[in-house]
C-alpha cells in the first residue's frame, strides 16, 4: 500500500461483539463480516500518524461465508482483512461502479502477494 511504516490493528472475534459493534458505529443490526474504523479520520488523527486503523472480523460470519464460497476460513479471512485495510486507505465499493472495481483489482492484487508469502515465497 506503499505505507511500509504504518500499523494497524486486528481483531478477530465473534458474531455477537460484531454485532455490537455494527449498531453501536453503523447503526447497522446484525452481524457483518469486517468492520474497518480509520484512525486518520476525525478528532483524534493526529494522535499517531503511523496508524491507520482498526479491522474488526467476524469469525463466525468468515466461516458461514467460506463455507458458502467453497473455500477455507482461512482465505476468507484473509479477503476480510485485505477488504478491511482497502478501506482504512480511502478504497470504496459503495459509492460507484468504477471505485468498486478499482477496489476489486487492488484486493485481487493484494490478495496474490499474501497467496505468495503463505507459499513460503
Amino acid at each position: 500500500m506503499g505505507s511500509p511504516d504504518s500499523e494497524l490493528s486486528v481483531m478477530i472475534v465473534d458474531d455477537h461483539l460484531i454485532s455490537e459493534l455494527n449498531l453501536q458505529y453503523l447503526n447497522q443490526e446484525g452481524p457483518t463480516n469486517v468492520i474497518a474504523f480509520p484512525m486518520q479520520e476525525g478528532d483524534c488523527s493526529g494522535i499517531n500518524p503511523n496508524l491507520v486503523g482498526d479491522v474488526v472480523i467476524s469469525a463466525d460470519t468468515a466461516e458461514k461465508e467460506s463455507k458458502q464460497a467453497l473455500i477455507d476460513t482461512d482465505e476468507r479471512i484473509d479477503q476480510l482483512l485485505v477488504h478491511g485495510i482497502l478501506h482504512l486507505f480511502g478504497y470504496d465499493h459503495e459509492n460507484t461502479e468504477t471505485e468498486a472495481l478499482e477496489m476489486e483489482q487492488k484486493a485481487v492484487k493484494l490478495m496474490d502477494v499474501i497467496k505468495h508469502i503463505e507459499s513460503g515465497g
